[in-house]
């Protein structure tokens, strides 16, 4: 009688731990952001590498993708891209920007795409239009839920450095109070470092960058096997908003012999957080 109570109890405590463990695991989720310029995706991307693409980022959650070409093979790339993904294991989703509105040959395209199982689309992504005038190619915006996890990633390319960025990143000050509901995760080509000064109004409403001192562009040339050039892309997010457990870039241009063909993929490297 005694070691049928026990056994019973011991039952009981064994059901009890995977219940919590099951609750745990439903309550804990990490997600995974990846953020890439690719150069010029639908003007100049082949079949074998939109596949090394496609095979670059699979692993994560949702991709935002800066400069696809404002005309029409910008979204059939994107489309292309997406199938390609869907061919790996898993189902993918997509959408693309309108064109954005600054100067016509400045002109291009964002895209969002996302693991069906990983995350779902809130509302509809829309290009920010309240600082169209002052921001050459304006924000792409869009939210996502993964189980009571809600974030909105502003996808962005600032123009050149040498057009002084800071110009049009000063205005995103202003977007949390545009949007106080949402939990806004900045990413993409800032041709700018964290470490500017543009970014301290973000900085002193508890955003911070995800990056520090890494740079993510390419250079034209590797020199004593440096081939990275500047610290321009990132993601900054609200502390503590998001609890951060993994950052960092990924050096896709390592397989290659020689760096000019690493950037026929891009002249960025993919950046990437997990929260």
């Amino acid at each position: 009688m005694y070691k049928k109570s026990v056994k019973v109890y011991y039952n009981k405590f064994l059901f009890l731990i995977v219940l919590c463990c099951l609750l745990i695991s439903n309550c804990v989720v990490a997600i995974s952001v990846c953020s890439w310029n690719i150069k010029d995706i639908g003007n100049s991307k082949n079949e074998f590498e939109l596949e090394f693409i496609a095979k670059t980022i699979k692993n994560y959650d949702v991709i935002a993708i800066q400069e696809v070409v404002a005309g029409e093979g910008g979204a059939k790339a994107i489309a292309l891209l997406s199938d390609k993904l869907n061919r790996l294991g898993n189902k993918w989703d997509y959408c693309v920007s309108d064109a954005t509105t600054g100067s016509a040959y400045k002109s291009e395209r964002y895209a969002f795409i996302w693991k069906t199982s990983s995350v779902k689309i809130v509302g509809k992504p829309f290009l920010e239009k309240k600082f169209a005038l002052e921001i050459d190619r304006e924000p792409f915006i869009c939210t996502f839920k993964c189980n009571d996890v809600v974030f909105t990633l502003v996808n962005f390319h600032a123009i050149t450095k040498s057009k002084q960025p800071e110009r049009e990143i000063k205005y995103f000050k202003f977007l949390p109070e545009v949007y106080p509901t949402l939990n806004l995760i900045f990413c993409g080509d800032f041709n700018c470092p964290q470490s500017h000064s543009v970014f301290n109004p973000l900085k002193k409403m508890g955003y911070k960058s995800s990056l520090v001192g890494q740079k993510t562009s390419l250079r034209q040339k590797c020199i004593n096997n440096d081939c990275l050039a500047s610290e321009y892309d990132n993601f900054f997010y609200k502390s503590p908003s998001f609890k951060l457990t993994n950052v960092g870039i990924v050096h896709f241009y390592k397989p290659f012999a020689d760096i000019k063909e690493a950037r026929r993929i891009s002249d960025h490297c993919p950046i990437f957080i997990e929260f």
